[in-house]
């Protein structure tokens, strides 16, 4: 099915063009941090860039069935002018002469949540709602998939996108998409900020395991958190602390060249030199341009710049 492309500003709603996407997503407001966010996966293309929409200090939707991808930007806007989730999604179906093939979902600020799931959505189809969350599926294999997400949300421990990915993961033991799985999204903003501000804004396209793979982005997606966590601190001129949140990185994330070439400096800035040179040493050996980077690096730029270089010259590797 085609995207249903729709300006926000009309008043007015598409005809729905044929054929129905099969999803399941939750949307939730974390009750200690007050970051809202949308977990997704179908098995259609890109679902990300459909059905998530989230803003800080706002909330957040999931628009999708046949879906109407505006009811993203037009909910929010109705967040944003102080409607509640239940007078936003209200509203916006009355004035859908197509919401019966519509199923949305929209928690705001205050944690208030609603959704609607149209009577002539494709089954298994329907929601359940709990504090602070709503938990929705079309085209499932069984009804008992919204079920599962909800109770998997409402017991899942944890930082609130791992929580958000329970859910999902309660969807597919439950019998997911009836077609299978392709593509998945998380998306989470902060409780207030800047409107493009967002705390996590990952998206799996294409995938024989979309949820496996999302998991990895996020494990990785935590790991450069502390890396940047690191630079800022480097910036700073805090370079002891510095090291701490590089190692830490690479020890989130081993397999990113990237992330073990930052903490062999971090190592060899404590002491830990053969370690240390050794992260660095095939870092290089994977890509050259690393040899390039630690010749052009001040030596404020980063702990242990100038001892890595002295370990590293003449061999080649710099």
């Amino acid at each position: 099915m085609a995207n249903i492309a729709h300006d926000p500003t009309s008043d007015t709603f598409p005809r729905p063009r044929s054929g129905r996407r099969g999803t399941y997503s939750v949307v939730a407001r974390d009750p200690e941090s007050g970051a809202v966010g949308v977990a997704v996966q179908s098995h259609w293309f890109s679902v990300g860039s459909l059905v998530s929409w989230a803003e800080p200090g706002v909330g957040a939707v999931a628009t999708q069935a046949n879906v109407e991808v505006s009811y993203g930007p037009r909910a929010l806007e109705q967040l944003r002018a102080g409607r509640s989730a239940g007078e936003a999604l209200a509203g916006l179906t009355a004035a859908d002469p197509q919401a019966h093939v519509r199923q949305v979902a929209v928690v705001d600020a205050a944690g208030r949540v609603a959704a609607h799931t149209g009577a002539d959505c494709m089954p298994c189809a329907g929601h359940a709602t709990g504090e602070g969350f709503s938990c929705q599926a079309n085209l499932m294999a069984t009804d008992e998939v919204w079920p599962a997400m909800a109770a998997a949300f409402a017991a899942a421990s944890g930082s609130f996108p791992r929580r958000l990915l329970d859910a999902l993961d309660a969807a597919e033991s439950a019998g997911g998409d009836v077609r299978g799985r392709q593509s998945a999204a998380l998306l989470v903003a902060p409780a207030a900020g800047r409107p493009w501000e967002r705390i996590v804004d990952l998206r799996v396209e294409d995938h024989p395991e979309p949820l496996v793979e999302l998991r990895r982005l996020l494990d990785l997606h935590d790991a450069y958190v502390l890396a940047g966590e690191g630079d800022q601190l480097s910036g700073e001129g805090r370079m002891a602390e510095a090291a701490e949140r590089y190692v830490a990185a690479h020890e989130r994330a081993p397999a990113s060249v990237e992330l073990a070439f930052w903490a062999g400096l971090a190592l060899i800035a404590r002491g830990e030199e053969g370690r240390g040179a050794a992260l660095v040493r095939a870092a290089i050996e994977r890509h050259a341009g690393w040899g390039q980077l630690l010749r052009r690096l001040p030596g404020d730029a980063a702990p242990g710049v100038e001892r890595a270089r002295g370990l590293l010259s003449g061999g080649g590797e710099s």
